[in-house]
């Protein structure tokens, strides 16, 4: 049975919602899922999963502080047991997915690439090939303004339901790729 890790980090529970439909597409798909946030996974090892799902909001282009604090961590703890090598050679069937949140009340899905694009490299640089970046536009909470007013439209609830339906199909799509390859 395949093994997926799910890390996220969630303040208004958009993320979360979007981490519990993944864990959803995967179990479907029959991966053993392990989800838990980034104050509980030091202890982990990547390496032990087939697929590593890692998810935040998107926060002025740049992912939330708890996040950033422990990637930089685990990346320096894999580059002391030498895992971090020059050309950051690929390590077979081990594969990530990056999902990032966001409202883009200014400027849309570019406010979250720098996001996306900033994690990519802490798994690629271990070796582990990415598969995909999922960005999930979601309701910007505390503020009618940028929920409804913003570049992207009304997005009040947002993901919603029918929106998490699509994740999760995608998820079984990224599974089976998976699968297959092996």
């Amino acid at each position: 049975m395949k093994k997926a890790l799910i890390i996220y980090w969630s303040k208004t529970g958009n993320t979360e919602k979007v981490a519990n439909a993944i864990q959803k597409g995967l179990e479907q798909s029959n991966f053993n899922v392990t989800i838990t946030k980034p104050e509980d996974a030091e202890s982990i090892d990547y390496f032990d999963y087939d697929l590593v799902c890692i998810g935040c909001p998107s926060y002025s282009w740049h992912a939330p502080q708890p996040v950033t604090a422990f990637l930089r961590k685990k990346f320096n703890q894999y580059k002391e047991d030498g895992r971090v090598k020059p050309k950051a050679p690929r390590v077979p069937k081990k594969n990530t997915l990056i999902f990032v949140t966001y409202s883009g009340p200014h400027t849309g899905v570019h406010e979250a690439f720098p996001v996306g694009k900033d994690i990519r490299q802490y798994f690629e640089h271990i070796g582990f090939t990415t598969l995909d970046e999922w960005y999930i536009l979601s309701e910007f909470h505390g503020s009618l303004e940028f929920s409804t007013q913003g570049r992207m439209g009304d997005i009040r609830g947002w993901p919603t339901a029918e929106h998490l339906k699509v994740i999760e199909a995608d998820t079984k799509r990224l599974a089976n790729l998976i699968q297959c390859t092996s």
